[in-house]
């Protein structure tokens, strides 16, 4: 094991969520709106953009930093980063899984839009549940078919970990 290795790719998990997960909403957030914003002037014309909000057929809808998921893609960096792997994998599974999560993420806000818009009599138990529950499920999802894909059988910290300690065992062994 590559302990300078180890060690930095910790400090970049420090480095880029401190003090929170900016970096992602300012990544995530233009390619999540526009998006979004494009499929719905698809289907009502007379959408348009203003800021965050996408206003159509009298209704307003406001992308809150919690619809652009920047959490859920740190999240998903975590796993990577504290994941044992050659960089190729890393770099293709990184790809991967913030693609896979963004595609699917303005599937749900297209997919909410159209049901507030349509008067969706469940839509707040819906989109509330989706928020909860969903969301975690589909950054497990992601992961686990990221490790599927690309062939990943270690375990996200717990083998760093693992590997640590068997290491510090032998160098007492020594003295």
């Amino acid at each position: 094991m590559n302990k300078l290795g180890l060690f930095f790719r910790y400090l970049l998990l420090i480095a880029i969520g401190l003090p929170d997960p900016y970096l992602f909403y300012l990544i995530f957030t233009p390619l999540t709106i526009y998006p979004v914003f494009s499929i719905l002037r698809v289907i009502y014309p007379l959408a348009f953009l203003d800021s965050s909000f996408i206003i159509l057929n009298n209704h307003s809808i406001s992308l809150i930093p919690a619809c652009i998921a920047g959490a859920a893609y740190y999240l998903l960096l975590i796993l990577n980063l504290a994941t044992p792997m050659n960089l190729k994998v890393r770099i293709k599974s990184l790809i991967f899984m913030f693609t896979s999560f963004l595609f699917l993420n303005i599937l749900r806000i297209v997919l909410f839009s159209a049901l507030f818009i349509g008067g969706f009599e469940l839509f707040d138990i819906a989109h509330k549940t989706t928020w909860y529950l969903g969301s975690t499920a589909l950054v497990v999802l992601i992961w686990f078919s990221a490790a599927y894909l690309f062939k990943i059988r270690t375990i996200p910290a717990y083998t760093d970990f693992k590997t640590l300690f068997s290491y510090t065992r032998k160098q007492r062994r020594r003295k």
